[in-house]
């Protein structure tokens, strides 16, 4: 009896886990919709023109038109997006080559006091910008680089060197010690440590701590804004500009924010396998 009491029970159980597993999948393709449901809509509005864009209830089967993307481009779309891959490229490069050795320095090879400094680099993401715009602006003003494009990219090495910082170091946990230890008994130097044992293992998480560098800089407005004029100006102060006192240009509006995030979209399909594996690594513990 009881034989038959724990095969009637083995069907059962599969059933809830094939429901619990259906219930899951449709969860998970709702919350995916509800996700891309806008970055859809505003595609599909960038090639309506303004009067569809505008109507409502609205209109899902419209002519198609590139005309809002040439009114981006007539307005000078091209600057800004070369002042955006500069200033986002740029200290995304440059905060990787400081992050790396730093979270060496602050994990496998601890320096002095190192909880004390990664509290310290931590805590400079505490105060929000509007608190420091003032004296930054101050300071920027007297030293006459207002509506500097070099002055935001280091700006942007500043803000996120501490996040970069903290994600590698949480990589770089993940490395075995063994391996190190073998690598320093074949005389490896600290250089051939990172460059030859090290990297290999965290590049994915590098990949991704990048990647979210990248992002963090790419759709940075408040430092831009304040801080630059006409040619220093990147591509989310320039969206902005699509709204004024005439009212808002929804169509011109959506065309420029498509091709604002075409680059991270790409960006972050090219390094998706990397990211996956670089996120599953524990870096957003």
């Amino acid at each position: 009896m009881s034989l038959i009491r724990t095969q009637a029970k083995i069907p059962r159980r599969r059933k809830k886990l094939r429901l619990g597993q259906v219930a899951l999948t449709a969860f998970t393709w709702l919350v995916v919709i509800l996700m891309v449901f806008p970055v859809a809509f505003m595609v599909l509005t960038a090639f309506k023109t303004e009067t569809a864009a505008a109507s409502f209830p609205p209109q899902w089967l419209s002519p198609i038109t590139l005309e809002n993307f040439e009114k981006v481009f007539d307005r000078g779309f091209w600057p800004f997006l070369v002042n955006s891959v500069i200033a986002s490229v740029g200290s995304t490069i440059l905060v990787m080559i400081l992050a790396i050795p730093a979270a060496y320095a602050l994990t496998i090879r601890p320096i002095f006091k190192w909880r004390d400094a990664l509290f310290f680099l931590i805590s400079t993401r505490f105060m929000p910008f509007a608190a420091v715009i003032i004296p930054l602006y101050l300071l920027v003003a007297r030293l006459g680089l207002l509506d500097n494009i070099w002055v935001i990219m280091v700006l942007y090495i500043g803000m996120n060197l501490p996040i970069a910082i903290w994600m590698m170091r949480s990589f770089l946990e993940e490395v075995p010690r063994e391996i190190i230890e073998a690598a320093q008994l074949d005389g490896a130097g600290i250089f051939k440590e990172i460059t030859r044992v090290v990297m290999p293992i965290v590049a994915p998480g590098a990949a991704a701590a990048a990647l979210i560098v990248f992002i963090f800089a790419w759709n940075e407005y408040f430092l831009v804004f304040n801080l630059t004029a006409d040619s220093a100006r990147t591509l989310p102060p320039f969206l902005g500009s699509f709204i004024d006192a005439r009212g808002q240009f929804l169509a011109t509006l959506s065309a420029a924010a498509t091709l604002a995030v075409s680059p991270v979209v790409i960006a972050g399909w090219v390094a998706q396998k990397r990211l996956v594996r670089g996120l599953s690594m524990g870096a957003l513990k």
